[in-house]
C-alpha cells in the first residue's frame, strides 16, 4: 500500500524535478523522483515512454543511501539510441555502473551529490548517439 501511494504522489509530482528537451525531432526527458524503490521507478519509466509515445527518459531516485538511475527509449528508437549506453554514460557520473537492453536499462552509483548531473547527462547521450 505504501508503494502505491508513493507511485500515486510521483505521478502527481511538480515540474520542478523535470527537464525536457528536444533534440534532432526526439523528445528527451530527465526526472528526478524522490521516495521511490527500483521497481517503482522503472514503471514510472515505462508510464513516461508511454506518454512521449516517441522518446527517451532518463529517471533518477536515491534509495538506501545509492543512486538509481533507469533509462527508457521508445522501440521505434530503440534501433537508433540504446537504453544502456544512456544508463552506463549517467552511471559513470555517480560512481557506478550499469547497462541493459537498447529500450530499458537500469545503473547505480554511490555519489548522490551528482544525481542531477547525471540526469542532465542523457542530453549529450542521445546527441552523442544520434550524430
Amino acid at each position: 500500500q505504501i508503494k502505491k501511494i508513493r507511485q500515486e504522489k510521483a505521478r502527481g509530482a511538480s515540474g520542478a524535478d523535470v527537464e525536457e528537451r528536444e533534440i534532432a525531432g526526439i523528445k528527451v526527458t530527465a526526472r528526478k523522483f524522490d521516495g521511490l524503490d527500483t521497481e517503482a521507478l522503472r514503471s514510472m519509466v515505462d508510464e513516461t515512454k508511454t506518454k512521449l509515445g516517441s522518446g527517451v527518459v532518463l529517471a533518477a531516485t536515491v534509495e538506501d543511501g545509492k543512486v538509481v538511475l533507469v533509462a527508457g527509449v521508445t522501440k521505434d528508437l530503440a534501433g537508433r539510441l540504446h537504453a544502456g549506453k544512456i544508463a552506463k554514460q549517467a552511471a559513470a557520473i555517480v560512481g557506478g555502473g550499469g547497462g541493459g537492453r537498447p529500450d530499458m536499462a537500469q545503473a547505480g552509483g554511490t555519489d548522490i551529490s551528482k544525481v542531477d548531473e547525471a540526469l542532465k547527462s542523457v542530453f549529450d547521450s542521445v546527441q552523442n548517439q544520434i550524430g
